[in-house]
Parts: C-alpha cells; structure tokens; sequence
C-alpha cells in the first residue's frame, strides 16, 4: 500500500490531542490502511500503541461492549501515554461512550469503521464536539497510478475514468474481478449498510433511485425531478421520500452534491444542485455492455480532485449559461468548465461561449482530454493528463 501523505498531514497535529481522531469516509476507501500508518509513524518515535480491530472474532468475543473496552485498556495504559486504535469500532456495543471516557485517561483515541452508522454524519452526534474528523476518498489519479506501479503495473486516465480509485479495485488483475469485486461492493453498501440500517421497506424503489442518481452523475437534479422520473417509469415515489434516500446516500459519501452559485447574493442556493459518484466505478458497473460514459465520468474525476485539493466547489450560472465549477480556497476563485473535447466545433463554441461577458477577475479554465492546447487570451486550457497532477490550480 502507498503511504496516504495527503491525509496523514491533517492528521499529524491531533497525534497528543484529547480529542478522538475520527477516519471516515466511504466503505473500502483504505481508512483501516491510514490508521495502520498512523500508528507505524508513532512507534517508529518509540510512542506506545495498542491496535485492536473488532472485525476480529476472538477480539469481538473478549470486548463485547463499552465497559468490557474500557476495563481492557485500563489493565494496559500506564505512567507513559497509551495510543489507541479501534478499527472496525461499531462492532462495539455502546463504542461512543468508550469513547467519550477513554478520551480522558492517558490515551489518544483514534477510530475508523465500516458500518453505515460510521460511514454516516451521525456519528458526530454521539461524541458530541469531543472529535476531530478525516474524510477519506477513494484514490485520486496520482494515487492510484503510484499503487500501480508499486505493483508493477499501469494504469492508465482511461482506465480511471472507467474504474475509478477504489484501492481494493486496482488489485485485480482483470476486467472481470474487477466488475465482481465492485459489484459486491454496491452491493454491501446499497443492501447491508442502508437498507439494513434504516429498515427501507420498499427496497425496489430504493435500488432503482439509486440505480438512476449514480449511472446519471454530473446532471442537475431536485428531489422533485427524481420523483417525475421515476412516476415516468410507473413508480410511485414521494418527494418527501426522494430527499430523504438522497440523505442516505450523502450520509454514506456515495454520492456528493454541489449547489449552486448566484453572483448576485454571493452565496450558494439550494433549490437545485448537481449530484456526483464518489467514485466514478459506481457509474461504471451500472453500464451496458462497454458503453461507459466517459464524458460524465470525467467531470466527476474534475470534481473528486478539487475536492481533495481543498477547494470549495459550486456551480457557476452566467446569466443562464452553466459553468461547471465555481472553485474556491484562500481567498481564490477559479472558474472550470469540463468536456471530453472540444475538437469539434461545437464542442469548442459550447464550452467557451460559457465563460461569455464574464471579466478577469476569476480565472478562466478549461479542462479536457485533448492533447492540442486550446488555450486563449482570457481562458487557460489544461490538459487532463497535467491537472491530474497538480496540488493546486
């Protein structure tokens, strides 16, 4: 596994806080392999740790609950501070308040889980402003072509537009593993964690919500146009209803929306936004046959990696005109359009007339899979492949 320097310098500065460090983030996006990494800096400085994963039957059994957690750790920490690592922590009954009392003792609280109550936000309502939280995302491009070579192999932007970053995914050695593995992925994600967590009773519905928000990324969505659609195909399906699976899917980071931007109130709105995969496999496993879109995957890529940058991301209307991305970070605004290519004509008309009676006081950027620089007086054109490896625009 590649070291995860992106996150473990946000995590650094907490190492000696009371606070517990929280990793989250979607299912299978390597949060297990960052604490490992936390704990292999702390005792190459000779710190003390205590690893424990609950995934462990033996472990599971020993420290069924809270006070079982509690009393084990008390026989270990001593005069020297104890750092602790609970993986998998949901597995333990009444784990926030564990928690919320080790925090207190010598010791340094880290934990990580897989379950949906984990992967969600509510678990900051259960420690209460005593936590500090990561949020992990599934391998950017540099990432994932680091993990690569490490094993020897390439891979390439297509392939990453199509397969995306889950880190387990790039492991297997074909398309079809690949496919198999991904697909259990949803699955555990979509039926065990939140049809088992939040007792959906009308799965069907649910399944073909989901199954339409994440084939249909980069698109504006309201929870009322979902519902029309759905009624469209003869499923009834309460707005209401809409906006709370959309929740569950927030909640879960499997899917990212992005609001708009008004000029005029210089804040966002929230009547629509533009709904994205958090990683663009998700799209890809719900493909017919090797039609991949590739267009909305690469959006979506664009969106993932000014995430990870740091910037603050909406949708950008000009008087009527969408422009994809409105980016900002220290006081900065950068304006990004996206397309595959604008080779053709039309392409090229589209994507620039969306930067049209806007002045220079953003920067103006175009980002496409050409390899020819369309680059103009007032708008920067860069090519995928070089901001796939930039730290900042």
């Amino acid at each position: 596994m590649i070291i995860r320097e992106h996150y473990l310098k946000q995590i650094r500065p907490f190492y000696d806080s009371d606070l517990v460090k929280i990793i989250t983030g979607i299912r299978r996006c390597g949060k297990s392999v960052i604490l490992e990494q936390v704990q292999d800096e702390l005792k190459a400085t000779g710190k003390n740790c205590l690893f424990l994963n609950f995934e462990q039957k033996q472990l599971k059994n020993m420290v069924p609950d809270a006070d079982a957690l509690i009393e084990y750790v008390n026989k270990i920490i001593g005069e020297e501070k104890l750092y602790l690592f609970l993986d998998e922590i949901q597995n333990v009954i009444d784990w926030n308040e564990a928690c919320r009392t080790l925090r207190l003792y010598n010791c340094s609280v880290f934990i990580s889980g897989s379950n949906s109550k984990l992967l969600s936000k509510e678990f900051t309502k259960e420690l209460s402003g005593r936590y500090v939280s990561f949020r992990v995302r599934t391998f950017v491009y540099r990432e994932a072509m680091e993990y690569a070579r490490k094993r020897e192999k390439s891979y390439s932007i297509t392939d990453y537009l199509i397969w995306g970053g889950f880190p387990a995914s790039l492991s297997q050695d074909n398309i079809d593993a690949k496919k198999r593995y991904l697909n259990d992925l949803n699955d555990t994600i979509v039926y065990n964690d939140l049809e088992n967590r939040y007792k959906i009773r009308k799965k069907e519905v649910f399944e073909r919500i989901v199954d339409y928000i994440l084939i249909s990324n980069a698109r504006i969505f309201s929870a009322k146009s979902i519902a029309d659609y759905m009624r469209g195909k003869n499923i009834s399906v309460s707005v209401p209803t809409v906006i709370k699976y959309l929740g569950y899917l927030k909640d879960a980071y499997v899917i990212t929306d992005v609001a708009l931007f008004s000029p005029k109130s210089k804040s966002k709105l929230n009547y629509y936004y533009k709904l994205y995969d958090e990683d663009v496999s998700m799209n890809s496993i719900r493909a017919m046959g090797t039609r991949y879109d590739l267009t909305h995957n690469l959006e979506n890529i664009v969106l993932n990696e000014l995430l990870f940058m740091g910037y603050e991301v909406t949708v950008y209307d000009n008087k009527g005109k969408e422009i994809d991305f409105r980016a900002e970070k220290d006081g900065k605004v950068f304006l990004i359009q996206v397309a595959y290519s604008v080779a053709e004509e039309k392409a090229y008309s589209r994507e620039f007339g969306a930067f049209i009676s806007l002045d220079n006081t953003m920067k103006k950027i175009l980002i496409t899979n050409d390899d020819i620089d369309y680059s103009t007086s007032t708008v920067y054109h860069y090519k995928l492949k070089d901001f796939l490896m930039m730290d900042e625009l």
